[in-house]
């Protein structure tokens, strides 16, 4: 590959791939020396306009660890807010012989026009509430981790499905594997249909009760043109997962969450904090993830 702009148009081997690889690079990053010179070089740069902590700087360690040279560019103190286009901003950094493009955009759509139009790899990092491949993949990576499998088991995402552009990489994903899935949240928050493998519940118990994984969302205010919850005191009451869900969760179910949390809205500390949390292990996996991505595209010859 050139570019990972989704995970719609990547077959199962090559999601398979990616995470044999990740394994590796885990082991990697276990040891005294976490750097491997294997891109030595050549030059990334992490091209965010949306804000973002985890994402961005799991990405710059993950180039590091590659031995990437690293440019981080910041959207408030460049020409974009002088009026420069998405496509002038790209032709600048082209002039620079960069290998790798990392990129963040509230616009749906925005990774792909990238990628068409240089020969850096690309790679999204977020577009708007289309996809967030690379949270797929270190989502997928971290329930193998614990579960050993993906095939065979339910995976219940509860939240804000429509603007969430997690879930829609999620589903892509899960959705090559042999896996039950179910979107759990408010009507107004939940596709009206969804593929054979999906069931929808408006009751949360319901909706989780025999999960193995339940994966959490942020209600994504920043991305509704309307208000489509009476208030987030509201939707914690009704959809938030609070301690009482031990009762009638499986013994083995594991909790996860893209990050980053609303304690006491979507969850409670009870539940984040818990030993069936693995949020923190999904953390720590997005950087072997990322090692995985990198390493395995290849940029175009200029």
């Amino acid at each position: 590959m050139k570019d990972l702009v989704g995970i719609k148009e990547l077959s199962r081997h090559e999601i398979e791939e990616i995470l044999n690889t990740a394994k590796a690079f885990k082991e990697v990053l276990q040891r005294d020396i976490k750097k491997v010179p294997t891109l030595r070089g050549k030059t990334a740069i992490n091209l965010f306009f949306e804000p973002s902590t985890r994402t961005r700087t799991s990405f710059e360690l993950a180039e590091k660890r590659l031995s990437l040279d690293v440019l981080n560019f910041s959207v408030s103190t460049s020409s974009v807010v002088k009026g420069e286009t998405l496509y002038d901003t790209l032709k600048t950094i082209e002039a620079y012989n960069v290998d790798y493009i990392v990129m963040r955009h509230s616009s749906s759509g925005s990774a792909r026009f990238v990628a068409e139009h240089t020969p850096a790899s690309v790679i999204n990092a977020g577009d708007g509430t289309n996809e967030h491949p690379t949270q797929a993949l270190l989502d997928a990576f971290s329930i193998i981790e614990v579960k050993g499998r993906l095939d065979g088991l339910k995976i219940a995402i509860v939240g804000d499905i429509n603007h969430s552009r997690v879930a829609r990489s999620n589903l892509y994903l899960l959705s090559k594997f042999d896996t039950q899935i179910n979107f759990v949240g408010p009507p107004t928050l939940l596709p009206l249909e969804a593929p054979d493998n999906v069931k929808i519940f408006y009751d949360l118990k319901e909706g989780i009760k025999n999960a193995d994984v339940v994966m959490l969302l942020r209600v994504q205010l920043e991305r509704q043109k309307g208000a489509y919850i009476p208030s987030l005191k509201e939707y914690s009451h009704v959809w938030g997962v609070k301690k009482e869900a031990f009762s009638y969760l499986k013994n083995d179910t594991i909790i996860m969450h893209p990050g980053p949390m609303n304690r006491g809205v979507e969850i409670s500390t009870e539940i984040a904090d818990s030993s069936r949390s693995i949020i923190l292990k999904q953390v720590t996996n997005g950087i072997a993830t990322r090692m995985a991505v990198i390493y395995l595209l290849t940029p175009k010859e200029a």
